[in-house]
């Protein structure tokens, strides 16, 4: 025995041309102000890079060059001008080694592998900025993620790879 059900038509209200019309206009007027560069100056561009364990926050202001590595001054936090210049690289690879203010905050590993963190993060970030970038950072290097970590202990082994001593008697 089968029971037919009866479907009910659901009719929708229409919008009146009054509510379209202030739906259009705010859509016009959020789309002037994000596009040009003067609505640049107030944001930060927001990136993230990572290196072996650690891992870089990296906001990006357009400024005068000043970097805050976790609240400390770079010369603070990186007291090797290796690692100084490695975070630098990637402002210096676009012509603007001075034009930005990063504020950056980075964790685990060790300080090689944070600086060169903090270097992916901002290259990411001047990316964002202006896409132009895009193409010198990316010959540089500096937008690839390095896949490389530390192996694991195997057991039977001392370390990753290295073996016990090896006694013939």
């Amino acid at each position: 025995m089968v029971v037919k059900k009866k479907i009910k038509k659901i009719v929708k209200k229409t919008v009146k041309k009054d509510a379209a019309a202030k739906k259009n206009a705010a859509v016009s007027v959020k789309s002037e102000t994000s596009k040009g560069k003067g609505s640049r100056k107030g944001r930060y561009f927001y990136a993230v890079g990572r290196r072996k364990r650690a891992v870089a926050q990296v906001r990006l202001r357009v400024g005068k060059g000043q970097i805050m590595i976790n609240k400390k001054e770079i010369q603070e936090y990186f007291s090797d001008f290796i690692l100084q210049n490695i975070l630098r690289e990637a402002q210096i690879c676009v012509g603007r080694p001075d034009g930005f203010d990063l504020e950056i905050k980075v964790g685990g590993g060790g300080s090689k592998g944070q600086a060169e963190a903090s270097r992916h993060g901002v290259a990411r970030a001047l990316v964002l900025f202006e896409p132009n970038f895009r193409k010198r950072l990316k010959r540089a290097g500096f937008l690839k993620r390095d896949p490389r970590k530390k192996e694991r202990k195997k057991y039977g082994l001392k370390r990753a790879r290295k073996a016990p001593q090896f006694s013939k008697r």
